[in-house]
């Protein structure tokens, strides 16, 4: 039988006897240990536990990299304040894959041979990641990806390739086609980037509306360089309720520019994956059309009424306002809705390698068995997107989603999926494949 990934709400609530992070750093505060005292003098080797980052430094990728490697980095700093991994420092090794496929798999080969990481995570793109994993798991070498793609769940992939705290296309529409086709229309138009990113939307959110009674009236697939959009909206049939949509890449604010443009006030419904405008500003006057529209985001850009203490402490330490740009500067815009996977993602990483006792090379298969009995992931301070569910079969993660409303030029969220919303059957089991 296909194992399913819906657990009783007590489940996803309880802590597994591997979830200890939470409790130890909660621990450490309370034993009155000084904030900033690193306590090394325990481990084994003082050598540092070393991470390789495959970065989206520049390419099509370059907004997310900005925000991921500051994301990254202010995660480690927490981390060592805490006293590290195992009693040992963490040191970021950070690589520019240019998200390119071909620089993907050079880089974890770099990290691998040249570097000696003790594991790379940090890709977005998909493309990049299903270029890179095989060349990851011909050289055991644990990778942990921040990307959306259902490749890794899927179980095309292969044990060494992890995807654990941002959950895939596949679970967000399964949870937010409901919401979608009962409160905005049946009749859905879809925009998207015509590469597996894209085709994950394309597939699974037409099958999704399909479950609910609704129908795709036009797929209208966008190479991911493409420029200018203005050729591609006469193609949208009059008659559509709904206008999907999901960009990516440097030209994202043009795409929202022109489709404002194409439409002025007489439009359908609209709603739109935040990837459309992250890193843009909402205040930016061409997006006025955007006012009254609906966004998906995995984590909500702008602090909401009842933010969380977690939210609070994380915007704080990456150096987000509650509008979700930099404290710096406000004109620079963060990708908040995807950056919390790679905070996340190394705590995870920590959590694991902990429950492994993980000293170097000789501990990997036992640290990629650790991270495949996580079970349950409690909202905390290590994961203030919200709680999670963990499948080590599929080595994916399931969570919450949200969706806002564009109003008064920031995003409100309207609605909040459950976990067992994104629920779907799993196939896969990575666990028989020997490591």
């Amino acid at each position: 039988m296909p194992d399913k990934i819906i657990q009783s709400r007590n489940a996803i609530t309880r802590r597994s006897t591997l979830l200890g992070i939470g409790a130890a750093a909660g621990a450490g505060l309370a034993a009155g240990v000084a904030p900033g005292f690193v306590r090394y003098s325990q481990a084994q080797t003082s050598a540092p536990i070393r991470i390789g980052m495959q970065l989206h430094r520049t390419g099509i990728g370059a907004s997310y990299g900005r925000w991921y490697e500051r994301t990254a980095l202010a995660a480690v700093k927490v981390i060592n304040e805490d006293g590290g991994i195992n009693g040992r420092p963490l040191e970021l090794v950070i690589e520019d894959d240019g998200t390119d496929v071909k620089r993907g798999a050079e880089v974890v080969e770099k990290f691998a041979t040249q570097h000696r990481v003790d594991a790379v995570y940090g890709a977005l793109f998909s493309h990049v990641v299903i270029g890179s994993a095989p060349r990851a798991g011909e050289l055991k070498m644990p990778y942990i990806a921040v990307s959306e793609g259902t490749h890794i769940p899927s179980g095309s992939l292969n044990r060494y390739c992890f995807q654990p705290c941002i959950t895939d296309v596949r679970s967000q529409v399964t949870a937010m086609a409901p919401w979608v086709s009962q409160n905005l229309g049946k009749k859905v138009t879809m925009i998207f980037p015509d590469y597996a990113f894209g085709h994950d939307h394309r597939d699974y959110f037409s099958a999704a509306i399909k479950a609910q009674g609704g129908e795709i009236a036009e797929l209208i697939p966008i190479p991911p360089t493409e420029k200018s959009f203005t050729r591609y909206f006469p193609r949208i049939p009059s008659d559509t309720d709904v206008l999907y949509h999901v960009m990516i890449g440097p030209s994202v604010l043009t795409f929202a520019t022109e489709l404002g443009q194409f439409y002025g006030s007489n439009r359908p419904e609209i709603f739109g994956f935040i990837d459309s405008i992250e890193a843009v500003d909402l205040a930016t006057p061409q997006l006025s059309f955007l006012e009254g529209t609906y966004f998906w985001e995995g984590m909500p850009r702008y602090a909401q009424e009842n933010q969380s203490e977690w939210d609070k402490f994380y915007r704080a330490a990456v150096g987000v306002d509650d509008n979700g740009a930099s404290t710096a500067d406000p004109r620079d815009i963060s990708t908040y809705a995807h950056m919390f996977g790679c905070w996340e993602s190394l705590f995870f990483i920590k959590q694991a390698m902990e429950a492994a006792n993980y000293q170097g090379p000789q501990d990997k298969a036992a640290f990629i068995e650790a991270m495949e009995a996580i079970e349950t992931m409690p909202e905390s301070r290590e994961y203030p997107q919200g709680d999670k569910i963990f499948n080590g079969k599929n080595h994916q993660c399931y969570g919450h989603q949200f969706i806002s409303k564009v109003e008064n030029g920031r995003l409100n969220v309207v609605h909040k999926t459950s976990i067992e919303d994104g629920a779907y059957e799993v196939t896969a089991d990575y666990t028989q494949m020997a490591l």
